[in-house]
């Protein structure tokens, strides 16, 4: 009988490996648009993010002179790093290609139009990406009927899952 090792359990599937997630994004936006970006550190931060530590939930895109940056997003300073750490809340630059930059720069001009940050991760090439989102904010309304359909998509589903329960 072939046993797993719990080495072998935990294993990596290919793809992301989930560095930070914003939670609060889908209730406070309605998301538009999602790009992904890749982002400027230094190798402590990079070293640091792989202890886990980061924490992304304010975070925003601001483009200024041509360039995306990211602002609110903390990554805590490497355990092991001394002088070469960096400010652990310090704007970063985001590479997006110049025709996308543009792109959001438009799309950003409306009033209630933001670019925020969704995920953190590492790709398939352990390389750090930021997914983004060209999102527009929710007003309290819009927040309190996503809530009531959610309750209601969740109530039909249980009903449902209690018919199939009596059926068999």
């Amino acid at each position: 009988m072939n046993s797993k090792s719990s080495k072998d359990k935990k294993a990596k599937t290919p793809g992301k490996d989930m560095l930070a997630k914003n939670r609060t994004a889908h209730y406070e936006y309605e998301i538009e648009e999602t790009f992904e970006a890749g982002i400027e550190l230094s190798g402590t931060e990079v070293r640091s993010l792989r202890e886990r530590s980061a924490q992304i939930t304010e975070s925003f895109v601001l483009i200024r002179d041509g360039q995306a940056w990211l602002h609110g997003l903390h990554i805590a300073p490497f355990s092991h790093g001394s002088f070469a750490n960096k400010n652990p809340d310090r704007k970063r630059r985001l590479l997006l290609h110049k025709k996308q930059i543009r792109y959001l720069e438009k799309k950003t001009e409306p009033k209630g139009m933001a670019i925020i940050a969704l995920e953190l991760y590492f790709d398939k090439n352990s390389r750090v990406k930021v997914k983004i989102a060209l999102a527009k904010g929710k007003k309290l309304f819009d927040k309190r009927a996503s809530e009531a359909k959610r309750e209601s998509d969740r109530r039909l589903a249980r009903e449902l899952k209690e018919r199939n329960n009596r059926a068999l």
